[in-house]
């Protein structure tokens, strides 16, 4: 089982979680084109919720179409466009502007098809969690405010604080323990501010049969099918990931803390 996707660069539309992760439903793919150019995909079995990484673009699938989408020149720059596009949809992305076009295209395997939708960038809502040194911005992009809008994909952005960890305490969602816990696979993709720095992504479960950490750097993805998995971002960097989840066992997020270390949310309570 893969968890681990370094970079690459490559032009057009790249494929970058594959079937070596084991993940059952979900995948991540990018889009990278520059100005002027235009490619034309059918997103098969999967949901899609492409996420405007840097630059501008129209996006047309079907009868939908949304002109001149993309606010900002990077992640490290404002809030996301995203625009969802349903199964079995043929689309095609046009790169506008000055801009080289990056979208992050994250993909989960869709019993429904749903119609195309935009989330601008001031409907994303985002919120502070954490204390002390474990502190990050969350911008909530696909989550259950559109129930009855997508089939299963849950989807945001995660800013963790320089020097500090985000996804901690350490959780999980590997099962299906209701009410406590819900099974959903899940997968990062990074960038970092400046691009020259790095995190490190810790992997593991209770008995430590999965026992793994990845120092990853700008544009490196991460595949997660169990276990915990905090980050923790070196001191003067900000990381920045795209997350996508998704489980058969509805959208809502249930994740389990490890027993281990939950003390730590009395800790933000006190401070």
């Amino acid at each position: 089982m893969k968890h681990f996707y370094e970079k690459k660069e490559v032009r057009g539309y790249q494929t970058i979680v594959d079937e070596d992760a084991g993940l059952d439903i979900i995948g991540f793919d990018r889009i990278n084109l520059l100005p002027g150019e235009t490619i034309t995909v059918d997103s098969g079995e999967y949901e899609l919720g492409l996420v405007i990484l840097a630059g501008t673009c129209d996006i047309i699938a079907e009868d939908f179409k949304a002109f001149d989408k993309g606010s900002r020149n990077n992640v490290f720059a404002g809030k996301p466009t995203t625009i969802y596009i349903g199964r079995d949809t043929t689309y095609s992305v046009s790169a506008k502007g000055y801009l080289a076009l990056e979208i992050g295209v994250c993909k989960v395997k869709a019993d429904k098809k749903y119609e195309p939708f935009v989330i601008e960038a001031d409907e994303v809502v985002t919120e502070h969690r954490g204390k002390l040194n474990w502190q990050r911005d969350v911008n909530d992009i696909i989550t259950s405010k559109y129930e009855g809008r997508v089939d299963k994909i849950v989807l945001g952005e995660t800013y963790g604080c320089p020097g500090q960890w985000s996804s901690y305490p350490s959780h999980k969602h590997d099962t299906d323990n209701f009410p406590f816990e819900v099974n959903m696979e899940e997968i990062y993709h990074f960038k970092v501010n400046p691009s020259q720095g790095f995190g490190i992504q810790v992997m593991y479960n209770d008995d430590f049969s999965l026992n793994e950490s990845y120092l990853v750097r700008n544009d490196d993805t991460i595949a997660i099918k169990e276990g915990y998995h905090p980050v923790a971002a070196a001191p003067g960097y900000s990381i920045y990931y795209l997350w996508v989840m998704a489980g058969r066992s509805g959208r809502k997020l249930t994740p389990c803390d490890d027993p281990k270390h939950a003390w730590v949310k009395a800790v933000e309570a006190m401070v």
